[in-house]
């Protein structure tokens, strides 16, 4: 990754070489915005939810007093509690019932989606075999790996967290930096951002966060380089992406819940500044890097051809030389 090669040189601008760069970038400001950003723009609804083509699961033909589960490609069956009408004292033996149809029928892993009103069928199905594999507010989701001649291969729930952080340079070679209400640093400066919501795609989290935070307007430029570690919150491991926005605004609304202070600081500044930890001062640094080769790494929507379901494309572009010397 063009990211990963820069920071494990640990590249500096020098003065001469910020000069050059600045002066880059004051020359494609001027140009008409015919960046792949503005070629492939970007518009992911995230709240829209997309139908397949084929199924990939369908619902099981069960006897009566069996639990009418959905099947998967994998031989699995999933049961979900808000389908089911059984109360607590028919539950045990309709489950007993069906494990047994399932373990006849030779099917794997079974799941039971089990909601907030049905807790008490929680202590039964840890009785016979079932174990927690994730759960949401409202819900829990217990399973059974069925097969004795056959080693579980079930996927772990989950397991990494998302955030984003923009990095917004205005005309005048400033960087929009913040400083948290409840930074593990006191008083640090860094980029604004935040976690990724569900179905939220990275662009569109990186504007909203900057929006949220400082009240400044942004699109997308390019994504700049991501950070991924390990034992974090809820001992989930983090990746952190780093995007490059075009600021549409000025002026400042600060998030006063989150946000202590904020301001536009000089990239020189930045760039040197004792309250910047090294790792943010090598975002910025990477971006510049990128603006001098004339790179982006851009992102396109797509769809998948099987599924029918939307997903986005990243990937680098370089600047075509004729339009970077115009």
């Amino acid at each position: 990754m063009l990211a990963t090669g820069f920071l494990t040189r640990r590249t500096v601008l020098n003065q001469p070489a910020f000069t050059s760069w600045s002066t880059l970038f004051r020359t494609a400001r001027n140009r008409a915005t015919s960046t792949i950003a503005a070629r492939v723009p970007l518009k992911v609804q995230s709240q829209l939810q997309f139908t397949r083509v084929y199924s990939s699961s369908k619902a099981m033909d069960t006897p009566a007093d069996i639990f009418r589960g959905i099947t998967d490609r994998f031989a699995g069956v999933t049961v979900d509690g808000r389908e089911e009408n059984v109360d607590k004292s028919s539950f045990r033996d309709k489950l007993t019932k069906s494990l047994n149809f399932w373990t006849t029928n030779k099917n794997r892993a079974i799941w039971f989606r089990v909601y907030k009103e049905q807790a008490d069928w929680v202590p039964i199905l840890a009785e016979n075999g079932f174990d927690f594999h994730h759960a949401k507010t409202g819900v829990v989701v217990m399973y059974r790996w069925l097969p004795d001649n056959e080693s579980s291969n079930l996927p772990t729930y989950a397991h990494t967290l998302m955030g984003v952080g923009g990095l917004v340079i205005n005309d005048q070679n400033e960087v929009l930096v913040v400083s948290d209400r409840y930074a593990m640093i006191p008083n640090s400066w860094k980029l604004p951002g935040g976690y990724v919501e569900p179905r939220e795609n990275l662009i569109d989290a990186a504007i909203r966060e900057v929006a949220e935070e400082t009240g400044i307007r942004t699109e997308f430029r390019s994504v700049v380089t991501l950070r991924h570690a390990h034992g974090g919150t809820f001992g989930c491991s983090d990746m952190y992406v780093v995007i490059a926005l075009k600021p549409l605004n000025l002026n400042f609304k600060r998030c006063e819940r989150e946000i202590e202070r904020l301001q536009w600081m000089p990239i020189e500044d930045y760039l040197k500044h004792p309250q910047v930890h090294e790792t943010n001062r090598q975002f910025v640094c990477t971006f510049l890097d990128y603006q001098n080769r004339g790179l982006t790494l851009t992102c396109r929507d797509d769809v998948h051809q099987v599924l029918k379901k939307k997903y986005n494309l990243y990937y680098v572009e370089r600047e075509q030389q004729d339009q970077k010397n115009l």
